[in-house]
């Protein structure tokens, strides 16, 4: 019989833990078994993954995970945090990202396109609606793209993802990551290819949203005054999360977003 403490023991305990990750992660459709296998292994080879508080984010139950953006390629190692933590990640993300074969792999696995500025953004939300309510993760960058602070910290967001969290009861996470701007510069439009970049994730406490809740449900209108405090309450969160990550102190507010879109931008929300 082994005692605890003992390599024996430590290795049982991990293996409980990943048993109970996977089956979490169940059922699993073929789509998503393939992005699994092409996606892990990339962040394995582009990302040091090193989370703070990865278990604040439920195993159970729906749970919105609302994160800064920094970079094209911060959805994967976003994705694998997620993975990691024992669900499936599904991602709002712009329809540019969901053309050819690819699109419909997308799809499959439980990604939602999302079009800007169409009667379609508000067909996204409803299906991110349903996705948590059939109790799954939802993903969502509100600053819509990349950020264009030219020190990295959060722009001014879109309050799609306000909606979102009013109208559902779903764990609202707000998750800081620093370092996959690293690898890809969106700013200059330059990759620096190296192996395991440091990339640091910082899972927050959940965001209290049952008092604005319970004053939609009583009746109050979905105002825009309603939407951007419920937003920036959510990226305060996140800000001050990419502070401590960083080691230095936040901006008092948040970069303005640009007058207009720019093109490259691929990984999204309806935010």
């Amino acid at each position: 019989m082994t005692q605890d403490g003992s390599p024996d023991a430590g290795r049982t305990r991990r293996a409980g833990a990943a048993l109970s990750r996977w089956r979490t992660r169940r059922p699993l459709p073929a789509a998503l078994l393939l992005c699994v296998l092409l996606v892990y292994p990339v962040t394995v080879l582009l990302f040091r993954l090193r989370y703070r508080h990865a278990e604040r984010l439920p195993r159970t139950g729906p749970v919105l995970v609302v994160a800064n953006h920094v970079s094209v390629l911060d959805p994967l190692a976003c994705a694998r945090l997620v993975w990691d933590c024992g669900r499936v990640p599904h991602f709002l993300a712009k329809a540019s990202v969901f053309k050819g074969p690819v699109g419909g792999i997308l799809r499959a696995a439980g990604q939602i396109p999302v079009v800007r500025g169409t009667v379609d953004a508000r067909t996204s939300l409803a299906a991110a609606e349903a996705d948590l309510a059939a109790g799954n993760v939802v993903i969502i960058y509100p600053e819509g793209s990349v950020t264009r602070d030219p020190d990295w910290w959060p722009m001014e967001a879109r309050t799609g993802v306000a909606r979102l969290a009013l109208a559902t009861d779903a764990v609202v996470v707000p998750v800081a990551q620093w370092g996959p701007q690293r690898v890809h510069d969106y700013h200059t439009k330059q990759l620096h290819p190296r192996l395991r970049a440091p990339a640091d994730y910082l899972v927050g406490e959940p965001v209290d949203l049952a008092d604005l809740r319970a004053q939609v449900r009583a009746g109050r209108p979905l105002t825009a005054e309603l939407l951007r405090e419920v937003t920036d309450r959510m990226m305060t969160a996140v800000r001050d999360q990419l502070a401590e990550l960083r080691g230095e102190p936040a901006p008092a507010g948040f970069h303005p977003r640009p007058a207009r879109p720019l093109p490259g931008d691929l990984p999204g929300s309806a935010a």
